[in-house]
């Protein structure tokens, strides 16, 4: 499979014309967000493809990539109802990058005093946002040889211009980069990293993949590929990154500095300045001649939401299944942002959706709030699991909370020390539910399709 972007958006471009949306009017960057969240009040969700945005002298801007499901799917070769399954299916076979001596990300490289970050084609996405961000932003490291045991990493993190040569960055995830950088500040030592902006989507995948400390996401990406991730080092620090990016920065971490950063719009629909104020010396700048700026809706769109939730719902998945064969489906509703998730299973002994439910309270950090369902409710419809938590569920009854657990840093609800409540809420039948739910013929449907079809047409 082609690893370069630019094939991978003329191929799909050729393929499903009908899921990309070209714009070739001049818009503001916050006209971008704007735009992709009103695709999604329409029900719609195509790539984006804005070739005039005002601040870009010309560059072009690609966005919404991850914010359809079936898309995400393509990308793996299956439909949104196996993307689990072939997630977890390609993740696990893991391959170890190729170095190339040579890749399209090297054709201009910058370093030292012609290092000028302002020059970055960046937008501002929200009103709310303190300054135009990097939102796609992927950062490398490599492992240091004083961290027996840990292995290389990918993570996300949100960048903003602090000055010529620096950028101001929140590791809030406290996830493994954070972990490397303390230990770096134990030994006096900045970090090296790299930020990748513009991969190809299955590399972005890879990056939100929740993996132990003892496996580099690079390794992902050679498994959802399908072969080795092609890679080159970076010139200062050695640092693999892709082959066929559009923009690395490469330069490090140095624990000691601090700088101002946020607000942000985060997942949580809520602007965060919630940060570690970490600051990112960029040295060195490589970059396509012609670089296109891939960019990430943020805030709680399905876009944001999806980059990382989908990696988080194919773990649980198979955790689940593993465990609980009655479970047939999992989904991480966009409407709860991260902290929400629909469980559906086959009917089973009493008792049997209350552990299923506390299997994924206790698996996942982030949860807040677990519904069970029988199989025939299509998780995948708020409406749905909506009727069945109306027709099927006793407060008194079904509805457990745990309390003071921790939970995500960016939960404007979570208490002062970052703690937070869990609740579970059984809206599955039961075996003593005494009911049967209503049925329409095919033949019906079919019928009532057809005359809608024919009046929408006159």
């Amino acid at each position: 499979m082609q690893q370069d972007l630019r094939i991978f958006l003329a191929d799909y471009g050729s393929r499903h014309p009908e899921d990309v949306l070209t714009v070739d009017e001049k818009i503001a960057g916050e006209d971008v967000a704007a735009l992709a969240m009103e695709l999604a009040v329409r029900g719609r969700a195509e790539m984006l493809v804005c070739r005039k945005v005002a601040g870009l002298d010309g560059t072009p801007l690609v966005t919404n990539v991850f914010a359809s499901r079936r898309r995400v799917a393509r990308l793996l070769d299956t439909d949104p109802a196996g993307l689990h399954d072939a997630y977890q299916a390609a993740a696990a076979r893991r391959t170890e990058p190729r170095v190339l001596a040579d890749g399209p990300v090297l054709e201009c490289v910058s370093e030292g005093d012609a290092v000028d970050l302002h020059d970055l084609p960046l937008i501002q996405h929200f009103g709310s946002d303190r300054a135009p961000y990097i939102t796609s932003g992927v950062i490398a490291v490599e492992a240091p040889s004083y961290a027996p045991g840990r292995a290389g990493n990918l993570s996300y993190h949100r960048s903003m211009v602090h000055s010529r040569n620096q950028l101001a960055t929140s590791l809030h995830s406290r996830g493994h980069l954070w972990q490397l950088l303390s230990l770096a500040a134990e030994r006096g030592e900045p970090l090296p990293v790299a930020m990748v902006i513009g991969g190809h989507p299955l590399f972005m995948l890879a990056a939100s993949a929740r993996v132990g400390a003892d496996t580099d996401e690079r390794d992902i990406a050679g498994g959802l590929f399908g072969a080795p991730l092609d890679v080159v080092r970076t010139p200062r620090h050695g640092i693999r990154v892709p082959a066929s990016a559009e923009i690395v920065l490469e330069g490090v971490i140095d624990p000691r500095q601090q700088a101002d950063e946020g607000p942000f719009g985060e997942f949580s629909g809520y602007s965060s300045d919630r940060s570690t104020h970490n600051v990112l010396t960029v040295e060195t700048v490589l970059r396509r001649r012609d670089a296109l700026l891939l960019d990430v809706v943020g805030g709680n769109t399905a876009e944001h939401l999806n980059l990382a939730r989908i990696p988080r719902e194919s773990e649980m998945a198979e955790k689940l299944r593993q465990r609980f064969p009655e479970v047939t489906a999992l989904h991480y509703p966009t409407s709860g942002t991260h902290f929400h998730a629909y469980v559906a299973l086959r009917r089973s002994r009493p008792g049997q959706a209350r552990q299923i439910m506390l299997g994924l309270l206790g698996w996942d950090p982030y949860l807040k709030t677990v519904v069970a369902v029988d199989e025939d409710v299509d998780v995948s419809d708020d409406s749905q699991v909506l009727w069945a938590l109306a027709t099927h569920m006793q407060p008194h009854r079904d509805v457990f909370v745990v309390d003071g657990l921790p939970g995500s840093p960016l939960d404007a609800s979570s208490t002062a020390d970052g703690t937070t409540s869990r609740m579970a809420l059984d809206a599955t039948r039961g075996p003593d539910f005494d009911g049967v739910r209503i049925a329409v013929a095919d033949e019906s449907r079919q019928t009532a399709r057809r005359l809608l079809d024919a009046d929408s047409r006159a």
